[in-house]
């Protein structure tokens, strides 16, 4: 049986290519679908397919009570579960630290782009506002989480509409036809090193033998919002430039999806 460090040998030889291991280029993502309103339950809803991994991303909006200091605006939680169903090295149990960091990055990316007005979440100042929960859960983990976890958050709000409001509370039965309004497309592209090359839309094998990762959220007109460093090598100003630059082309192509 070959070796961890073996098999990242010949992978780092075979990009030197550029070849890597399921014959892509090193810049180019696997095939992208998104549809949306796969859930009758959630107030929106999407699945995301990239190559073999697989996410489901559902919208819950919720009533409740602003924070004290910001009295007029609404909220945004994401969160993904890693589950036994999407991978056999996954395990059951309360969220770990990777299910962590990459809720936290794809919130981070959504929220410091203020890809929608909070304010518009405001129901009555002081008193009610819509929080809007994203939930993220892999049914196929095939690496590159971040990245399709992110774009699968962004098309179920895009598909979310708000439930009515009855006697001040949320009526889940009678949903309106208003809409979560993004006004951004706040788009996390996740860049890998190994060895030398830098790679796009890592598979989970690409990832097992990463040297270093950068996740650059882009906005619109390609301006940065949100990034994220892992992995234990660092990484020098010039490999950041390139990671940047790959990821902000990459981000311009994954956005028309979205429309």
């Amino acid at each position: 049986m070959i070796s961890n460090d073996e098999a990242k040998k010949h992978l780092i030889k075979a990009l030197k290519e550029g070849v890597r291991l399921d014959e892509r280029k090193v810049d180019e993502f696997r095939e992208l679908k998104i549809e949306y309103g796969v859930s009758s339950t959630a107030e929106g809803s999407a699945l995301v397919t990239c190559g073999d991994t697989q996410i489901l991303a559902g919208v819950k909006i919720e009533l409740g009570t602003p924070y004290p200091d910001t009295p007029d605006e609404g909220g945004l939680m994401v969160g993904m579960e890693l589950a036994p169903i999407a991978h056999e090295d996954l395990e059951s149990g309360p969220p770990g630290i990777n299910a962590i960091e990459i809720s936290r990055v794809i919130d981070r990316g959504i929220r410091e782009s203020e890809s929608f007005d909070k304010k518009k979440l405001c129901v009555k100042a002081g008193e009610q506002v819509w929080t809007v929960i994203v939930d993220l859960l892999p049914l196929n983990h095939d690496g590159n989480l971040i990245d399709i976890g992110g774009l699968a958050a962004l098309a179920a709000i895009k598909n979310a509409v708000f439930p009515s409001i009855k006697d001040g509370v949320a009526d889940y039965k009678n949903k309106t036809k208003d809409k979560v309004e993004l006004e951004k497309l706040p788009i996390p592209v996740t860049v890998i090193k190994i060895g030398d090359s830098f790679l796009v839309d890592p598979t989970y094998a690409e990832e097992e033998m990463l040297d270093a990762r950068l996740t650059v959220t882009t906005m619109d007109d390609g301006r940065l919002c949100a990034m994220q460093k892992g992995g234990d090598v660092p990484l020098t100003a010039e490999d950041v430039e390139k990671m940047v630059s790959l990821a902000v082309e990459r981000g311009k192509e994954i956005r028309k999806l979205l429309g």
